[in-house]
């Protein structure tokens, strides 16, 4: 009995039905293609993830671009980039993320494996493609990134918060005691805002503040980095400057700002300016002293009339 189950297996692993059917059970896309990258094989797997039928891809060649493989960039991997082509030239594995387009439209994210098919001699004839639905994995890093962007950022203003705006001042202090690297720090009051919280409501108040954010954001360069430190106060990193461009950067934040009304339910204009104190970091700062010497030019123009900025 025992040698007979053996034989029925033997018959049967010889079998290349029992193969397709194998793979067939596989949850992973499976098919096979020439080295003219001409489709051969077309597994169940690869039905489910892409909606394309075995009498839809069999005989078609993949530069026909059917599923329209992208890279995470947008760029057309059928065109330049295709792991299949690489596998035909080079004999060796690839492995991508990639995204097909489903029959239906909609964009699938599939991790990519290939592998050359050698025949006796040892000639790469063909490649097998296993692709797997990323779907599960690229949902899950996309909230990992929102819960790391979401530390980082005031919901209010969409700028980044203090946690942010203190590591990034400690690396520039660091960078700047090694590499020389200049740069200032700007701490950043709206003037007046208890006066319009108390005046017009604190819904107008988180408007100055998102209006503030947003005219200081595009008033200061691409390198800088400006954000909510909390209440009305703001702070502001540049880099790579002197005194005369820092002091420049600072005026052009107090006019920009200057410049933005906010418009009240009663129909009523309200005028914001900010006063600013900003300094250029020393060799012999720490976060603190940095701190202390803004802070200080700040309250000077406080108490000189608001709305300006004080530089040193």
């Amino acid at each position: 009995m025992g040698a007979n189950h053996d034989l029925d297996l033997d018959l049967t692993l010889s079998d290349a039905s029992f193969y397709k059917n194998l793979l067939d059970h596989v949850s992973d896309g499976v098919y096979f293609v020439d080295r003219e990258r001409r489709i051969h094989y077309w597994n169940e797997g690869a039905v489910r993830l892409t909606g394309y039928e075995r009498n839809e891809m069999i005989g078609r060649f993949c530069q026909d671009d059917t599923l329209c493989h992208v890279d995470a960039a947008g760029h057309e991997l059928c065109q330049q980039g295709c792991p299949l082509t690489a596998c035909v030239a080079d004999g060796q594995s690839h492995e991508a993320q990639v995204f097909l387009r489903h029959k239906q439209g909609r964009r699938v994210p599939v991790r990519v494996r290939v592998q050359p098919i050698r025949n006796a001699e040892g000639s790469v004839v063909g490649v097998v493609e296993i692709f797997s639905d990323e779907t599960a994995h690229v949902t899950a890093q996309r909230k990992t990134e929102e819960l790391e962007r979401l530390a980082f950022l005031d919901l209010l203003t969409q700028t980044p918060n203090r946690r942010f705006l203190e590591m990034t001042l400690q690396t520039s202090l660091d960078e700047f005691k090694v590499h020389e690297d200049p740069f200032g720090l700007m701490m950043i009051d709206l003037d007046r805002f208890k006066r319009i919280n108390d005046e017009s409501g604190h819904d107008v108040g988180d408007r100055a503040l998102q209006e503030t954010a947003k005219t200081l954001s595009a008033a200061l360069r691409a390198t800088d980095v400006v954000g909510r430190w909390g209440g009305d106060e703001f702070v502001a990193i540049v880099r790579h400057v002197d005194t005369l461009c820092l002091t420049m950067l600072a005026e052009r934040c107090c006019s920009l700002v200057r410049r933005t009304t906010l418009r009240t339910g009663e129909d009523r204009e309200i005028a914001l300016s900010v006063s600013i104190g900003a300094a250029l970091a020393t060799q012999e700062d720490t976060v603190e002293t940095l701190f202390k010497r803004a802070d200080g030019l700040l309250y000077q123009g406080k108490i000189g009339g608001r709305d300006q900025a004080k530089c040193g």
